[in-house]
């Protein structure tokens, strides 16, 4: 990625972070936070990462709320942003947190059962 388009991701991750905790009023909206923002070099599209902690049920409501309010965010960001195009967005949702806490699960039950095998000294 090149340099002006790392800033605005980091710009775009800032903003839509403040929009989404503090603007975007949906029900479905779960604890979410934005992990990081990809842009095309060109600047037109970006691929906005988020966790969010709960059930599938709560990932799959936030999903929706986030695709529902992918048009009011883009409009805040571009009254925010001074960009000749405003990016089109979409929410990617961000599952490596998940992945290194199973990581982690699987490592310590590897770590028990060898503890388990080796006799006692």
């Amino acid at each position: 990625m090149k340099q002006r388009a790392q800033k605005v991701a980091q710009a775009f991750k800032k903003e839509v972070s403040q929009i989404v905790h503090n603007e975007l009023r949906d029900p479905g909206l779960g604890f979410i936070t934005i992990t990081h923002v990809e842009m095309t070099d060109d600047l037109r599209f970006a691929r906005i990462y988020y966790s969010i902690l709960g059930s599938e049920k709560d990932k799959e409501e936030t999903a929706q709320a986030l695709r529902r309010g992918e048009r009011f965010i883009r409009k805040l960001l571009a009254q925010r942003i001074r960009l000749r195009f405003v990016p089109e967005i979409r929410f990617i949702p961000d599952s490596s947190g998940e992945y290194s806490i199973h990581i982690q699960e699987i490592l310590d039950k590897i770590e028990g059962e060898r503890e388990s095998a080796q006799p006692d000294k």
